[in-house]
């Protein structure tokens, strides 16, 4: 299966559009797991495997951030966590990694999100251009996950900017995916919740291309706000923090179940709400 057809078969069987999103921090960890006598690494593989046994039956899509890892230096928990979830369940995992750089280079990213770590979609910095795209965009069972308009503050300053031609830098790079990148259909772009305006205009030129929407949770986005701003064409929308860490004591699984599947069912009420307004 592609990485299109797997998101889509885990939003129909588990009726979720929720990915948690994998960004481990030791130093918010429950006290059994600080003492793991497998150290830093065997701790981190601990926490993550018990947040995806718990969340498993909740979500469509996995997302680990590798830096959380590399900075634990447990890249090798990250291996061992993308090669668990294959094997334990049907949930793709999207490595957020922000890779770009010149052709030679992408390659070797590309090498170490597909081949390295096994993953079934990544997210890319686009704007190095279409060379930098082309070695991900090779792997056509694979998702590539482009930056487009961010949840962070400072995003406007650069995506913001108005070109010559009169667009904004984020919307010329959601000309660009809709159109010349996206040859094989298996192109994604992050667009912020924080941002619903933007959502809005990203959603009215990309049309059904499926939008990953960080910025729920921990950020403070509006899952209705940012539903109808999207409503129109596939959503991913991602939480982390706000799940992983929901409880910092030996019940931490159980908490991020809970707050995962209270996340679910309000956007999926919002879901059904949109869909009764089209009907009306």
């Amino acid at each position: 299966m592609t990485f299109v057809e797997k998101l889509a078969a885990g939003e129909q069987r588990n009726q979720s559009l929720l990915c948690v999103g994998l960004d481990p921090t030791p130093a918010k960890f429950a006290p059994s797991l600080v003492g793991n006598p497998g150290g830093t690494e065997a701790a981190v593989l601990e926490f993550c495997r018990n947040i995806v046994d718990a969340t498993q039956d909740l979500v469509l899509a996995f997302k680990p951030q590798i830096a959380h890892f590399a900075a634990a230096n447990a890249l090798g928990a990250l291996q061992d966590i993308i090669a668990y979830i294959h094997e334990s369940t049907q949930v793709p995992v999207i490595l957020d990694a922000k890779r770009g750089d010149i052709g030679s280079t992408a390659q070797m990213y590309a090498d170490e999100a597909f081949a390295v770590y096994q993953a079934d979609a990544v997210t890319i910095n686009p704007y190095l251009g279409t060379d930098s795209l082309e070695p991900f965009l090779a792997h056509k069972d694979k998702g590539v996950i482009l930056l487009c308009r961010t949840s962070n503050p400072g995003g406007e300053e650069l995506q913001n900017l108005v070109l010559d031609s009169g667009e904004r830098l984020y919307e010329r790079v959601a000309h660009l995916a809709a159109s010349q990148w996206n040859a094989e259909g298996n192109v994604m772009l992050v667009a912020g919740a924080t941002n619903p305006a933007e959502l809005a205009d990203i959603r009215g030129i990309v049309g059904e291309m499926t939008l990953l929407i960080p910025g729920v949770g921990a950020q403070g986005a509006d899952i209705a706000e940012l539903m109808r701003s999207a409503q129109g064409g596939g959503v991913v929308i991602n939480s982390s923090r706000a799940v992983l860490y929901a409880s910092s004591d030996e019940d931490y699984a159980q908490a991020a179940r809970q707050v995962a599947l209270a996340t679910k069912d309000e956007i999926n009420r919002e879901l059904y709400a949109i869909a009764n307004d089209l009907r009306a």
